[in-house]
């Protein structure tokens, strides 16, 4: 069945930067030689892919290419059901340990006031604080476009009162209508 241009019938499980339909097991090894490991981890040496079948029905078990770029491949003796849940467990508590560092912008205009600009400056330390970047936007409306290069001075004072907590990755840049720049968390 075609569904958008694909197979219904293909069913894609990402592993390790890998699909689980990208593995070859049993028959679909057709190398000359592997180096196969053994159900316990040990190695069982460099043999034909026909033997290490062989090995592999014995125990009663799948032989799994795990790593298809080594040279020779190397290839496991397992059961492939549980290497498939092993995995996949596995990628999962990788996902939940990263942080996504994200980027929140903070937007103003030329003629913000200090009051105001303290409570930019708030909302940037609390994001900073959280490990996220900050991106400040100084935006320009009409005649204001005219006068960007000496408002640029709002940008160094935000990024100086942020100096005990972050610094400055990306120095002040127009762009468009706009100047920005990129503040991060400061390393101890």
């Amino acid at each position: 069945m075609i569904y958008g241009g694909y197979s219904v019938s293909t069913i894609f499980l990402f592993i390790g930067g890998s699909t689980i339909s990208d593995l070859m097991i049993n028959e679909q090894i057709r190398d000359k030689e592997v180096r196969v490991i053994s159900s316990n981890g040990e190695q069982l040496g460099i043999m034909s892919a026909k033997e290490a079948q062989k090995l592999a029905d014995d125990e009663g078990l799948d032989l799994v290419k795990i790593s298809p770029k080594a040279n020779p491949p190397v290839c496991k003796i397992v059961d492939y059901g549980k290497y498939r849940y092993e995995q996949a467990r596995k990628e999962k508590e990788a996902k939940k340990k990263q942080h996504v560092v994200e980027v929140k912008e903070i937007r103003m205009s030329p003629n913000i006031d200090a009051n105001d600009m303290n409570t930019k400056v708030n909302a940037a330390k609390k994001f900073i604080s959280k490990g996220d970047k900050v991106k400040v936007t100084l935006r320009f409306r009409g005649r204001e476009m005219a006068h960007m290069q000496s408002s640029k001075h709002i940008l160094d004072d935000f990024a100086e009162a942020l100096a005990d907590v972050a610094v400055v990755e990306k120095a002040p840049k127009i762009e468009g209508r706009s100047m920005s720049l990129v503040l991060t968390e400061k390393k101890s």
